[in-house]
């Protein structure tokens, strides 16, 4: 049994004395002894080498002691392990040399065998399991089909994924075999990671924002419901869309465990439009991190208040951002332990 399932039973919505509290990207680049380990090991080396990644997971508890673990992986290994390059170039992030953008390209992508080609990842779960020796859940992700999509087009990042969309909207056909293709693979993953040890899952959809309300359904959230649907009795999941308030609503009556919710939307207007029964977390905004440690805690205090104790997990609106310091990091997750009503 989990000694502090505290985060267990808040996606369950149980009565709680305070909400529990992690960080998106808590794993990593703001933390001292990850770029220790960063500068020995690029980047998907960390992320195929279990020992480092299992470290790598647990050095922000022992260091602030959150409420949930979750695995240090990237979204990226999905296209990889579906015979799609992927580098992770210094100074500049993701890059695709070989974006697909036809039938050609689509033929190319296979749906792999995830206990073979990322055994890595589910080794990576077994050892960091072994090291958090049941003090705090361990949250498993993967990147949704339509946000996989748009690296996978577009073949880097962008500001508007105007590749990706084009894609979509002049090659629908193509564009839903692509998504279906990812969307089995993540299936069979985050099962395989559930297998493995993993108490719960999340679903970033960092793109989704980009997408009007009548896209958004058709080339991200039916893919991302499908995804909910076959995991619903595996474990939580928790689906996050960056931007995407505007379907708050269907979100809601998915069977999601919990949505996360940015910072551009209040927690009056995500409880309203969630219809107060539903799990939600967030949403405080990452460059608030920079305040003063002070008005961290008292904003952290007045976040809580605003979405109530209950059927709520604190966190960012989107990951911790490298230049936070430390104190900055440690006066938000003291900030939730100290919360009293």
């Amino acid at each position: 049994m989990i000694k502090n399932d505290l985060f267990l039973r808040a996606l369950k919505g149980e009565t709680v004395d305070r909400p529990p509290v992690w960080m998106m990207r808590q794993a990593g680049r703001y933390l001292p002894e990850f770029i220790e380990i960063r500068k020995k090991y690029d980047f998907f080396t960390r992320c195929r080498t279990p020992e480092l990644a299992s470290e790598i997971t647990v050095q922000p508890i022992r260091r602030f002691g959150m409420d949930a673990a979750i695995l240090f992986s990237d979204i990226l290994v999905i296209p990889q392990a579906m015979n799609i390059e992927v580098q992770m170039k210094p100074d500049f992030g993701p890059y695709l040399p070989n974006p697909i953008r036809d039938q050609k390209g689509l033929d190319t992508v296979v749906v792999p065998d995830v206990n073979i080609e990322l055994d890595y990842v589910m080794q990576a779960i077994k050892a960091t399991k072994e090291k958090l020796n049941d003090e705090v859940p361990l949250i498993g992700f993967a990147g949704s089909p339509w946000t996989i999509l748009c690296y996978v087009v577009q073949g880097q990042g962008s500001k508007n994924f105007d590749k990706a969309k084009e894609f979509c909207f002049t090659k629908p056909v193509l564009a839903h075999q692509l998504l279906s293709k990812i969307t089995e693979t993540t299936i069979a993953y985050l099962k395989a990671k559930v297998k493995a040890g993993v108490d719960a899952v999340q679903i970033f959809d960092s793109w989704g924002g980009m997408l009007s309300p009548t896209d958004y359904h058709e080339f991200s959230w039916q893919y991302i419901n499908q995804i909910i649907e076959a995991l619903k009795d595996d474990a939580p999941v928790i689906a996050f869309g960056k931007g995407c308030w505007f379907a708050l609503d269907k979100m809601a009556n998915s069977n999601a465990a919990a949505l996360g919710i940015d910072w551009t939307c209040s927690p009056k207007n995500a409880r309203y439009l969630t219809g107060g029964n539903i799990t939600l977390q967030g949403n405080f905004d990452p460059s608030r991190l920079l305040s003063p440690p002070a008005e961290i805690k008292k904003m952290v205090h007045q976040m809580i208040n605003e979405f109530g104790k209950d059927k709520y997990i604190v966190n960012l609106g989107h990951g911790i951002l490298p230049n936070i310091p430390l104190e900055n990091a440690k006066a938000f997750i003291d900030a939730v332990k100290e919360y009293k009503v």
